[in-house]
């Protein structure tokens, strides 16, 4: 039965109450931190990521011989390929560093120096590459591997490998 407090008595907190509290209020602001993440950047860099990884698979395809070689479209992944690397650096904001199955290591935000140099090493290679004559699959072949091992290096040191 409830009995309320008389006034002649000072109101006693116990400590537990005061405990439940206080985790209550902590759990609450470690949802609502979890919450803020910014999800929008991760998405856009999943997709220039998958963009990639589609011109991945059309230069290899060819490289493997299972396409003809074509001058044009060797043209065409390069230059997709350097779309991706300029836009790529814009969306690594702070508060997207969790969320959204997001792949990116915390080094990224750990070794920001370290992070756009690789960036920038990419952005001229995929430059070199899109402006070189690329006329024979041999050529192509050059290119693509200047490409690609820059972008297994980034991988290697800025992505989280679930595989």
């Amino acid at each position: 039965m409830f009995q309320p407090r008389r006034p002649d008595r000072p109101m006693r907190i116990s400590s537990f109450r005061i405990s439940t509290s206080i985790l209550a209020a902590a759990s609450m602001l470690f949802a609502a931190s979890a919450v803020a993440q910014n999800t929008a950047p991760i998405k856009e860099r999943q997709e220039l990521m998958e963009s990639n990884g589609d011109s991945a698979k059309a230069a290899s395809a060819m490289i493997k011989g299972e396409q003809p070689f074509d001058a044009a479209k060797a043209k065409q992944i390069f230059n997709d390929i350097h779309g991706v690397a300029m836009k790529f650096g814009d969306y690594f904001p702070e508060d997207s560093k969790t969320g959204n199955e997001t792949e990116a290591a915390p080094a990224i935000w750990e070794q920001p120096e370290e992070f756009e140099a690789a960036l920038t090493k990419f952005q001229e290679e995929s430059a070199t590459a899109m402006e070189a004559s690329v006329e024979d699959l041999e050529s192509f072949r050059q290119q693509f591997g200047m490409v690609a091992e820059n972008c297994k290096g980034c991988h290697e040191d800025f992505r989280i490998d679930d595989d």
